[in-house]
């Protein structure tokens, strides 16, 4: 059987180029050299495509590949050349399918799955419409209230009505403090912070709003954080639950990615039939979203009453060693490797 052509896009113009290139060294390392061919896109913080024929993980997760030999390129949108063109010498690098390891904007809120769709090329992941809605938890919100789910109470802050000072008045009104605010199209907890007064409150959202330009505030639950990883497409399958406790007093950037000490016990230690439903949630949301492939889906457990409330959704989780989806499959007893070319084939189906 010949190789699949397989295009990994790393990188981004993205709050969360860093993460993105040490999910794509892991992805790199684990696919299988004997069944793709792989052609690696590096995508710099402005934006640049660069094919990099001869680059190594190793360069990419220490944030070296642009150092590397590098050819600019771009993706085709012609359904007649599906794949990737050379800018400095016209050469086609034909693509069977695409795995866009890019997380935050520009690469997981539709834009690159759009490219993708106009090409005709598959792409791993939800497709244009659903990552762009993914992308927004505002948006979001609207469609997962269509499961009956509960989620938290939230008001969404603008550029515009932060600027009139109507909006403070508005989240005092609706919720009280402490609560939680973050940026309404970033992942990896970018921009998020805790407010306890109205200062802090007025600081964190000045400071989010750049991400986007619109912002939630949430009320703030005491809660565990429960994680599940779904994959498929008509039939989509849940994997058990894990527990994220995060070493700092929310799951922030900081604990995620720098000083990882946060803990993550997979299978959480919730009671089966609890887990049962958390499972039964994440694939309802995961349906009403249209998502494909995969998905990362989030909830909160509260620890006085034992609400299960729905959290976010993440279309292109982590892939890095400490990334919770693969931890998640493998204690279901899919090893790294194993997962990959099931995204793929997920892909390739449509």
């Amino acid at each position: 059987m010949s190789k699949l052509n397989l295009a990994v896009l790393f990188g981004g113009a993205s709050s969360e180029h860093e993460i993105s290139l040490m999910s794509a060294a892991s992805v790199i390392r684990g696919l299988k050299k004997e069944k793709y061919n792989i052609i690696k896109v590096g995508i710099t913080k402005s934006g640049a495509w660069f094919y990099l024929p001869d680059t190594e993980p190793d360069m990419i997760e220490k944030n070296r590949w642009e150092e590397a030999s590098k050819r600019p390129c771009t993706i085709s949108v012609n359904r007649e050349s599906r794949g990737i063109v050379c800018l400095d010498d016209g050469e086609f690098l034909p693509v069977d399918v695409v795995f866009p390891v890019l997380h935050g904007e520009n690469g997981e809120d539709g834009r690159v799955q759009g490219a993708c769709e106009l090409s005709g090329i598959p792409c791993v992941g939800p497709g244009c419409a659903s990552s762009a809605i993914c992308m927004d938890k505002s948006i979001t919100k609207l469609v997962a209230a269509t499961t009956g789910v509960r989620q938290a109470e939230y008001v969404l802050a603008t550029k515009e009505n932060f600027r009139n000072g109507a909006i403070i008045d508005e989240i005092e009104k609706k919720l009280t403090y402490p609560v939680f605010v973050k940026p309404a199209g970033t992942g990896s907890s970018v921009g998020t912070a805790k407010a306890e007064n109205r200062e802090k409150l007025h600081k964190a959202i000045s400071e989010a709003l750049p991400y986007g330009g619109k912002v939630l505030v949430e009320e703030f639950i005491n809660a565990r954080e429960i994680e599940t990883a779904v994959l498929g497409n008509a039939e989509p399958v849940v994997s058990v639950c894990g527990e994220v406790i995060p070493s700092r007093e929310f799951y922030t950037y900081e604990s995620k990615y720098v000083d990882n000490t946060s803990v993550t016990p997979i299978p959480a230690d919730i009671p089966e039939e609890v887990s049962e439903k958390i499972r039964d949630f994440a694939k309802k949301i995961y349906i009403a979203l249209s998502c494909r492939g995969l998905s990362r889906v989030d909830f909160f457990i509260n620890k006085e009453n034992g609400e299960i409330i729905f959290n976010e959704i993440n279309t292109i989780p982590g892939f890095t060693s400490i990334s919770m989806y693969a931890k998640l499959f493998a204690a279901c007893g899919v090893e790294f490797s194993e997962l990959l070319d099931r995204i793929i084939a997920f892909a390739m189906e449509d």
